[in-house]
């Protein structure tokens, strides 16, 4: 099963909220790049198909992550599978079309400089990461708090520009442990599974 298949298996199996079918028709629609669209520009599955391939990895350490028994048991972090997946497939919804194809000028291994294809970001709605993840959501299906703050904060604290923002992450993560959850399966997915792909 492809990456895109498998996505909209898990979508469709395991939110049933009102308004997730339209949304699925939002992303699968050809105004949306997502099942062809990068995670980023150079650095995790910066290539075409990374960002649904990135928000599966999540998806599976976000399960794996909760599925422990310490944090089960000892944490307490019980969530539905339908709130696992919201969070997880739908963290990253704000990279769809803002990704252009392009190209830069690298060494190769004899020194010469050549141009290699690349990707550049061209944000035509900047309103942030997590923030505008949850703004494109919402308008389709209602999250919880602990989903719409877990989605906000998933950068964690490399998304934290000042003292202020610092502060919120922390408190984020004491008022909702899915936001620190899905931040630390984001980071797995980011620097173990996709380091060299």
């Amino acid at each position: 099963m492809n990456a895109r298949d498998r996505f909209i298996e898990i979508f469709k199996s395991k939110i049933k909220r009102e308004g997730a079918d339209k949304l699925l028709d939002f992303i699968c629609s050809p105004s949306s790049d997502f099942f062809t669209a990068p995670a980023s520009a150079r650095y995790h599955s910066a290539y075409a198909g990374g960002l649904c391939e990135h928000s599966l990895n999540v998806y599976d350490c976000l399960v794996a992550y909760l599925d422990r028994p310490v944090a089960k048991e000892r944490y307490g972090l019980n969530y539905s599978e339908e709130t696992i997946a919201i969070v997880s497939l739908l963290h990253d919804l704000c990279k769809m079309n803002v990704y252009k194809p392009g190209f830069r000028n690298v060494k190769n291994d004899q020194g010469v400089w050549e141009k290699v294809p690349t990707f550049e970001f061209d944000d035509k709605l900047p309103y942030g990461h997590g923030e505008k993840s949850v703004y494109m959501i919402t308008p389709f299906m209602k999250l919880t708090r602990e989903e719409a703050f877990a989605i906000r904060y998933h950068m964690g604290f490399s998304g934290a520009g000042n003292q202020q923002e610092i502060n919120n992450v922390s408190k984020a993560y004491e008022m909702f442990p899915l936001a620190f959850a899905l931040s630390t399966a984001d980071m797995e997915a980011t620097y173990y599974l996709e380091k060299e792909k």
